[in-house]
């Protein structure tokens, strides 16, 4: 017995926790009213399954006081890996955190040995009716399959009838929903082939429930995972010509689909390529990878989307996710498709009831596995039998998604009042066919754990289990089914387990009574044998958004460093230069900090006595707005857009970012959003929170930064990524500095009758927007001549704030990137110029007005370079549309 386990599960459910299923409430036949003579005795603790008594005796003394510590431990765990569910209708955004309760889903050996054994056996049976279906089709000519159901279904493909799978097999995966009835048994509800998800978020699921409860998984011997993932990787090669070398990708709609989280996190758990559909193309029939050193083969795609949006030129035409020519290539036989295209129609609820009959004709075996009764109202016999049973049924899509026969969400008829059914059946009789009515099982119940006050609580369950090719061939040996699952936990009060209705997940233990499997997804390889480096892919949408990555990294740095140098101006002791804010405010508006039109700061009169109160309006007016505009989205380089761009970059890239980077990205844009919302509020205005907000974000983007500098791989990409940081502070600090020798920041700088304040308030500006002030006072300690400022913002090769030092670099990573030899820098390179060895005193030299031409010259040369650079890198990398040698030409 363990304390504090008094919740039982509702009355008709099998109860996980115990083993059994909760009896049937008979009503009591009333009995007069009588004053009780004694309390009530408190609920029974319920006597637990050998597996649970064994989960809650490894809790240790602490027992379930520590659970809400775990609850709390989970929770931020979640939230620090980064793991989402995209939900399209939620009113708050489209992510929330991934829902995962505390408590497992216990599997006991037995019971496992009847879904293993049931699952392989249907799996078999699908992958013999897609072989006939797409072959011969004797099911349909001996009507055991009615043709509406196939050729009727907007799943079937006529495109790929006829067409043989590269290596023979049209399913490499198959998962299929199961729950316990009443009786403890399981039985199938629905079956997924097209693109059925759950594999990386059970993955997810295991490693955070397994270290939550480290003693009971050792002590229940809970079966391992890894070494299903790894054949199953390796069948899908062998399913190739190229055998062990094959190239596999995994094919995903990208960052705004609903499980996109899982297919970043799969493919970086199983070492393959995540692409989007315009990073392959097709070419003779084969499919080509789109990289930075040009079309690299793809031998195998394991798909992530729907099989309508795979190609454009036979399929849907408006489709922008797949890839012109892909059937064309299966066709040929040049590329494995797992699953093959056309398996949709396997996933219509209709089917359900006519395997029985099929498992006999194809396999010549009986069903080991059973599913809930299932009707296709599209034939009279029974449309007519179940019809008047409709209270009992869950009423389902024939097919399911479908934007040709219309769709709609499961219901059941238990949940309906009378009117409401009579309406469904009116629908159900006008189009039978569209329909499909499922015998209504009370789902079985798993504890889960809410808080100390609630304590254990029942919750209805389902649980996703997967079948997974082990080799070729269609032998009980050829499919494997991971030992687990993905568990889904219904809302409080709901009869369907569903993610999209607010329920949440759980991860599932299955106990073995042979050796656990502890091998890990790597094979092992002979130390002896050869083995072949292969250098890191990266695609070229990878490599844009990496570029972009690094640019709005910078980007947002500068704004932020802006923004803080404009606000400590107007709230600083003494009081900001008239040339300075002239500055300053052409500054933030050519960056996109303020709207054009907004009054100026500065007085445009020395007269004390007119242009006080002038001035004090105009600054209130200028920080109100600068400050109102830090996050606005109408501002296409505010602060806020450019934090939230650079989001948006690195959400393309999960799978190459480490959960620290991910993280620190996240926070800096969440944080900043709601700092400057306080911040802008009118009631709360405030340039101290403004400053606030500004100081946490530049932390944060340290942090940021710090990951790209020493948490990722010097490929490529990571050299991209850095070129476009050095670009971008390139453009903005020689643009920033000759704005400043543009308003005449420095004229008359040796001159006596120029204002000393006035020069020194420049210096420190420009110092700070270059962060590089701590520097210049170790170097030059308080002068304030124009030489030694020039030399370190310009000239110095070790200042990496400096224009030479960004150059250098600039120059450095491009020819890396293009692979020249040493000293021999490729036309990009050359774009960039080389301020290291310019003649100072020309730089300084002013003409008889006090202007610099040569200084102006020299930053306008870095200023083009910048925007060359930038459109040769898109035109070299990104759309191939240029040719490498003919760039600067």
């Amino acid at each position: 017995m363990v304390k504090g386990l008094a919740h039982s599960a509702d009355s008709g459910h099998f109860d996980e926790l115990q083993g059994k299923c909760s009896p049937l409430l008979v009503q009591p036949m009333a009995e007069p009213k009588t004053t009780p003579t004694h309390t009530p005795a408190p609920e029974a603790e319920p006597d637990l399954s050998p597996a649970w008594q064994t989960f809650f005796d490894q809790l240790g003394s602490t027992g379930l006081d520590d659970l809400d510590r775990r609850t709390q431990t989970l929770a931020r765990q979640v939230r620090d890996n980064g793991i989402t569910y995209n939900v399209y209708a939620s009113q708050g955004g489209p992510q929330r955190p991934w829902a995962l309760d505390l408590f497992p889903l216990i599997i006991t050996p037995d019971s496992w040995q009847q879904i293993e054994v049931g699952v392989k056996q249907r799996a078999r049976l699908l992958e013999r009716m897609m072989a006939d279906v797409y072959g011969p089709q004797q099911l349909i000519r001996e009507a055991m399959i009615p043709p509406a159901l196939v050729q009727g279904h907007p799943g079937y493909l006529r495109a790929m009838h006829g067409v043989a799978p590269v290596g023979g097999t049209h399913l490499h995966i198959a998962a299929f929903d199961l729950a316990r009835g009443p009786d403890g048994n399981w039985a199938v509800v629905s079956q997924r082939t097209q693109a059925p998800s759950g594999l990386g978020y059970l993955l997810e699921n295991r490693l955070l429930i397994s270290r939550q409860f480290p003693q009971a998984f050792e002590a229940m011997s809970i079966q391992r995972l890894a070494a299903t993932y790894r054949v199953w990787v390796e069948s899908l090669k062998a399913h190739s010509p190229e055998g062990a070398n094959a190239h596999v990708a995994l094919l995903t709609p990208g960052p705004y689909n609903e499980t996109y989280f899982e297919h970043a996190y799969l493919a970086r758990y199983l070492g393959l390529t995540l692409v989007e559909g315009h990073d392959l193309t097709v070419r003779d029939e084969r499919v080509y990878l789109r990289t930075l050193r040009g079309l690299e083969p793809v031998h195998v795609l394991l798909k992530r989307m729907d099989d309508e949006f795979l190609d454009p030129l036979e399929l849907r035409a408006d489709s922008t996710l797949g890839i012109p020519g892909l059937l064309q290539a299966v066709r040929a036989g040049n590329v494995v498709v797992a699953n093959a295209p056309g398996s949709a129609f396997l996933e219509s609820p209709a089917l359900l009831g006519f395997l029985p009959a099929l498992s006999e004709k194809l396999l010549g075996e009986e069903l080991q596995l059973p599913a809930l009764d299932t009707w296709w109202c599209g034939e009279r016999a029974a449309l007519a039998s179940v019809l008047p049973r409709l209270e009992h049924m869950a009423i389902k899509p024939t097919y399911p998604g479908s934007t040709t026969h219309g769709t709609f969400d499961a219901t059941l008829g238990r949940t309906l009042t009378q009117a409401q059914r009579d309406e469904w059946v009116g629908r159900i009789t006008r189009q039978p066919d569209r329909y499909t009515l499922q015998a209504y099982s009370p789902l079985s119940q798993m504890p889960t754990w809410k808080n100390t006050t609630e304590g254990v609580v029942q919750r209805s369950v389902m649980l996703r289990v997967f079948a997974l090719r082990n080799s070729a061939g269609d032998g009980p040996d050829a499919w494997r089914v991971l030992p687990g699952g993905l568990a889904r936990i219904a809302a409080p009060d709901a009869q369907i387990a569903s993610m999209q209705r607010g329920g949440s997940s759980a991860d599932v233990w299955v106990q073995t009574e042979a050796d656990v499997d502890r091998s890990s997804l790597l094979p092992k390889y002979n130390l002896a044998s050869n083995f072949k480096h292969r250098e890191r892919m990266v695609t070229s949408r990878a490599a844009e958004n990496l570029y972009w990555l690094g640019r709005y990294t910078e980007r947002s740095e500068n704004m932020v460093r802006l923004v803080r140098l404009c606000i400590e101006a107007l709230n600083g002791e003494d009081p900001a230069s008239r040339s300075l804010w002239a500055w300053l405010q052409l500054l933030t508006q050519r960056q996109g900090l303020v709207p054009v039109g907004v009054p100026s700061a500065h007085a445009a009169t020395d007269d004390k006595a007119t242009s006080t109160p002038s001035m004090g309006a105009r600054r209130r007016v200028f920080e109100r707005t600068l400050i109102a505009c830090l996050d606005q989205d109408d501002h296409s380089t505010s602060v806020g857009y450019n934090l939230r761009a650079l989001h948006q970059a690195a959400s393309s890239l999960r799978e190459r970012l480490s959960p620290e980077h991910w993280n620190a990205i996240v926070h800096c844009v969440d944080q900043f959003s709601a700092d400057c919302a306080r911040a802008g509020s009118p009631r709360e205005f405030s340039a101290v929170q403004a400053m606030q907000a500004l100081d946490a974000a530049s932390s944060a983007l340290a942090a940021i930064t710090g990951a790209q500098t020493d948490r990722m791989t010097r490929d490529d990409g990571w050299q991209l990524l850095s070129i476009g940081r050095h670009v971008e502070r390139l453009g903005f600090l020689s643009s920033a500095l000759d704005l400043a020798v543009e308003v005449g920041a420095f004229e008359g700088a040796a001159d006596e009758a120029h204002s000393a304040d006035e020069n020194s308030s420049h210096f420190a500006a420009l110092l700070s927007l270059f962060d590089s002030t701590i520097t210049f006072q170790a170097q030059y300690q308080q002068s304030r001549e124009l030489a030694p400022l020039i030399e370190l913002l310009v000239q110095d090769n070790d200042n990496p704030r400096s224009l030479a030092w960004v150059a250098r670099a600039l120059r450095g990573r491009l020819s890396k990137l293009a692979k020249t030899p040493m000293g021999e820098p490729d036309a990009l390179a050359r774009l960039v110029p080389t301020l290291k060895n310019t003649d100072l005193e020309q730089l300084c030299a002013s003409n008889d007005a006090g202007h610099h031409p040569n200084l102006r010259a020299c930053l306008t040369e870095c200023m083009q370079a910048a925007w060359q650079v930038s459109d040769a890198i898109t035109a070299r990398y990104f759309s191939h549309t240029d040719d490498a040698d003919s760039v600067g030409a």
